[in-house]
């Protein structure tokens, strides 16, 4: 199972978001962690945004990778959102985001959290899946997708 799969429960996987904007797509990823997961809606969404003021975490493609700290988390969570309506992300290439893998680690979260990171960066770089996971009309089988996902085994 890859690392993604492995905190991306399949209730937190929605299609079809109704958010004009990132603001809105933060504030529905908020709500569904206080909903799924009792992590308060206002921390999710602060760190979120506190993350994005770095700079963008739009990765081009029409996807971001939105990710925060989330002080009292234990251990890492996921969600991915696909939105009804491609949000300008300031990306790279300047294509506005419709497909959003968001990544919540613990305060003091290292190592584990650059190589989850890695990992979707790696599955997100797999054009024909990137594409079907833009596309799939069932949450169901997108989360199939990322779950039957390997990643290329490193030789080191």
């Amino acid at each position: 199972m890859n690392r993604l799969a492995a905190i991306l429960p399949a209730s937190n996987v929605l299609v079809d978001v109704d958010a004009s904007s990132k603001k809105r797509v933060f504030e529905q990823a908020g709500l569904l962690f206080e909903n799924n997961h009792s992590i308060s809606r206002a921390s999710v969404t602060d760190n979120l945004f506190a993350r994005e003021r770095l700079g963008s975490t739009g990765l081009g493609h029409g996807v971001a990778i939105p990710h925060g700290r989330i002080k009292g988390l234990k251990n890492p969570l996921a969600a991915v959102l696909r939105v009804q309506q491609p949000i300008g992300f300031d990306a790279p290439d300047d294509e506005p985001v419709t497909l959003l893998i968001f990544l919540l680690v613990p305060e003091a979260a290292t190592q584990r959290h650059l190589e989850i990171l890695s990992e979707i960066a790696e599955m997100l770089s797999d054009r024909e899946l990137r594409e079907r996971l833009k596309t799939e009309p069932e949450a169901s089988v997108v989360h199939r997708l990322i779950a039957d996902w390997e990643p290329l085994k490193s030789v080191a």
